[in-house]
């Protein structure tokens, strides 16, 4: 990584317009702003983000925590400011009128612009981090058909999936892998330093990933405390961001247990980890530690029913959608209980031969994802597309 060659592109002076709604894309957003940059160095970006995208050089023009609304109830409660958003948007695009607007993720936002943008301003759309239109809603294939001059894909299989409609997309590579492989690169603490810091000594210990959201962690931290209780090793609990000490000992939690600002060290240390559905799956497994994953949801037995017939896919984690095989166990619904969760990992405490075949799967997992460098991918993929 430290030797990789940058192309420099004289296309001259360039308007970016980038898009993110939420703190992952907020991240992503950050790491393309600096290859562009890197390649680009007129470039001028304005963006809907964060605090990362600013520092990289972006001229913030709404903050991701104006638009972090989930859930179609949570929508229509904040209705107003949504539709606020979207006026400030706008505004913003006729003002700058930059010479292409890239999305990141966030289709139910971003969708609605590339609609505008193109036909409204004829501006070109990029799709970088496309929207997940495999697992759901596959129709919106009809309007990136339609509406995108570029679809930049960070799963390899998406290739395929969208070649069935007949689009062509370009996989650049899984941003997860620069990160943990940064990470792993720089990080200064041994597991056994670790294990001192969060007053365990040398013992092994679980751990325990509820998620970033209250309502997950509400959701799900309970049964996996009680599961971690059962079994013979201590547990350590990954802190959210912004969510207060509090908050996790509302859910049952002694504070001593949870550790903010060291998840990816808590989970390189780990024995195994129990792990909401969502990046973090895909997280722990680049960090070689054993998983079981989890994932509540209201309504149990119908939901899960409901599930298997809207989904169109068979897995919710993405070590599995990715190698298209259970390589790790999902509890969802009614299925997660403190009972199968104990269980679960007993069995990889317990045998190795179980442990070794997820950890050969993970190994083919890293094979597939590729080299890291997304970021810079995407921005020789997009000047490439720009200076023509």
């Amino acid at each position: 990584m430290k030797n990789q060659w940058i192309v420099i592109y004289k296309i001259g002076w360039m308007k970016y317009f980038i898009i993110a709604g939420e703190a992952s894309g907020d991240m992503h957003g950050a790491g393309l702003i600096r290859a562009i940059r890197q390649r680009d160095a007129a470039a001028v970006v304005e963006c809907f983000g964060g605090d990362a995208m600013q520092h990289a050089g972006g001229r913030l023009v709404r903050h991701y925590r104006e638009m972090a609304f989930m859930g179609f109830f949570n929508v229509m409660l904040n209705a107003h400011k949504v539709i606020a958003n979207f006026r400030i948007a706008k505004k913003a695009l006729r003002n700058f009128m930059p010479d292409v607007v890239i999305l990141i993720d966030y289709p139910g936002f971003n969708m609605k612009m590339s609609t505008y943008v193109v036909g409204q301003l004829g501006i070109p759309v990029y799709y970088y981090i496309a929207p997940k239109i495999w697992a759901w809603k596959t129709y919106r294939v009809r309007q990136l058909k339609r509406e995108m001059s570029g679809i930049l894909t960070i799963f390899p299989f998406e290739t395929a999936f969208y070649a069935r409609y007949g689009v062509t997309v370009q996989y650049v590579g899984n941003p997860t892998v620069d990160t943990i492989a940064s990470y792993i690169d720089s990080d200064p603490m041994t597991g056994s330093e670790f294990r001192q810091f969060a007053a365990l000594g040398e013992a092994d210990y679980i751990a325990l990933l509820p998620g970033s959201r209250r309502q997950e962690i509400a959701s799900c931290l309970p049964e996996m405390i009680r599961a971690a209780e059962k079994l013979n090793l201590p547990f350590l609990i990954a802190g959210a961001p912004g969510i207060d000490a509090s908050f996790y000992e509302a859910c049952g939690a002694d504070a001593s247990r949870v550790i903010a600002g060291h998840t990816y060290r808590m989970i390189r240390y780990a024995a195994v980890a129990v792990v909401n559905s969502g990046t973090a799956t895909l997280e722990t497994a680049l960090l070689n530690t054993p998983q079981v994953v989890v994932y509540h949801v209201k309504g149990g037995r119908l939901t899960y029913w409901l599930k298997n017939r809207i989904l169109k896919i068979p897995y919710i984690s993405l070590v599995n959608i990715l190698l298209q095989k259970e390589v790790v166990t999902e509890l969802v619904a009614h299925l997660m209980t403190a009972g199968k969760i104990e269980s679960e990992v007993d069995r990889i405490l317990r045998d190795k031969e179980v442990k070794e075949k997820m950890l050969s799967s993970y190994s083919e997992l890293k094979r597939q994802l590729g080299a890291p460098g997304t970021a810079g991918r995407a921005a020789d993929y997009l000047l490439n597309k720009l200076k023509k």
